[in-house]
């Protein structure tokens, strides 16, 4: 069998997270942490040994270039022992230590999917602010190091707006919303093709929103193991916040019923074994509110998302504009709050209609404006909306004749 007749490997490498996984598949086959530990002990060596502790030196650096782990093994490793160091690749969507992210690639391929590299088509995909340069090492290190037999680099925003449509011929127009770990971007995307000038940055993610969880927690004085604190907020997040139309309501619900509102967190600490637990009060609509209102987290940018997507829209030609606003697609985990898509459109449409409501009295009603469809859409596969998409894209018979 050669490689087009075997299904291709679909990696989409994130700031927190990697999906990996075979095209054709509806969801990837892992979802791990994007960080290797690596036992670089050796190097702290001091210097002016014998030649037997030279030699041992030596055969240790090469043994080291095998002694990693990637993912939660990762942090297993690095918690238990104290050799282990842990390495972040990719920080804010960007690759910054292509070393650690080729040891990555190498145990997601041989130990994760147990394939064999020549053997199998690879798509990759990459952030819209990737440099050329960047995109150049990907190739190097695929074609020369794994000698795939063909390789292509796709851009996360057209994925994700690939997978949030829902007939056979997409109409790839739309305004890509992603929302990872490290980066945000709002992304404009038109007939396939994303306009780079209009491209906008939002400075907060989703491993902002853990933290200010924590910190909200902390400020309040519950009690969490430090070993694990960013963790467990992590988890508090995924599992209780959510988006509300108010957060004075909110605020007036939670004081009036505490018993029904604030929940409440139990675990054993990892040193100890002691057992724990905390309330989890008005963080659950605080975190994801720094989306709508970002100065409380902070403080050197004000513009709330709502806002970023309307700049993003109305730099893009005239002629497009009412095809991006038809068309929000959200990408990444962080979109996945409770309430999120409803709230984002409402505010969305409100600065819409404000801008045609102040056009319409410019003219003094001689003239009115259409009104502009402003649709946001959330869908099942959102979370891993960009691996779907290739996925989509690499089981196409077309993918292998590229």
């Amino acid at each position: 069998m050669d490689a087009a007749s075997r299904p291709a490997v679909v990696i989409d490498n994130g700031t927190g997270y990697t999906k990996i996984g075979f095209a054709g598949n509806v969801e990837p086959s892992f979802v791990i942490p994007s960080v290797v530990a690596v036992n670089e002990s050796f190097l702290n060596q001091s210097e002016g040994r014998n030649m037997g502790n030279y030699i041992a030196q030596y055969n240790a650096g090469i043994m080291a270039d095998l002694d990693f782990f990637i993912g939660e093994e990762a942090v297993s490793q690095s918690r238990a022992s104290g050799i282990y160091n842990l390495s972040y690749p990719i920080q804010h969507s960007q690759v910054t230590n292509w070393d650690t992210m080729e040891k990555f690639w190498q145990q997601c391929i041989y130990n994760y999917l147990s394939c064999d590299p020549e053997d199998h088509y690879f798509l990759l995909t990459e952030s819209p602010i990737t440099s050329p340069e960047d995109r150049e090492c990907m190739g190097e290190i695929m074609f020369e190091t794994f000698n795939v037999p063909g390789l292509y680099i796709a851009l996360q925003p057209v994925l994700a707006l690939s997978a949030g449509c829902s007939t056979p011929k997409p109409q790839m127009t739309g305004v890509v919303v992603d929302i990872g770990d490290g980066a945000t971007h709002v992304v404009p995307v038109v007939d396939g093709y994303i306009i780079g000038s209009s491209i906008k940055s939002f400075p907060i993610s989703g491993s902002d929103i853990t933290q200010f969880v924590l910190q909200l927690l902390r400020e309040r004085g519950e009690l969490i193991p430090p070993e694990d604190s960013f963790e467990i907020a992590g988890k508090v997040k995924e599992m209780y916040c959510y988006n509300s139309s108010s957060i004075v309501k909110e605020y007036n619900k939670y004081d009036k019923k505490p018993e029904k509102y604030i929940k409440q967190w139990t675990g054993v600490k990892p040193m100890t074994g002691v057992p724990f637990s905390f309330d989890i009060g008005y963080e659950r609509f605080l975190g994801p509110e720094v989306f709508f209102h970002p100065e409380i987290c902070v403080d050197d940018f004000r513009t709330p998302l709502p806002d970023v997507i309307d700049m993003c829209v109305q730099s893009a030609p005239i002629d497009t504009r009412r095809g991006l606003y038809k068309n929000v697609v959200l990408s990444g985990g962080s979109t996945m709050f409770k309430g999120f898509q409803k709230r984002l459109q409402t505010d969305l449409k409100k600065i819409v209609d404000d801008r045609i409501a102040a056009s319409n009295a410019r003219l003094g009603g001689n003239v009115k404006s259409h009104p502009v469809e402003v649709n946001v859409v959330s869908h099942p596969v959102q979370r891993f909306a960009v691996w779907f998409g290739g996925s989509v894209v690499a089981s196409l018979p077309e993918f292998h004749e590229v």
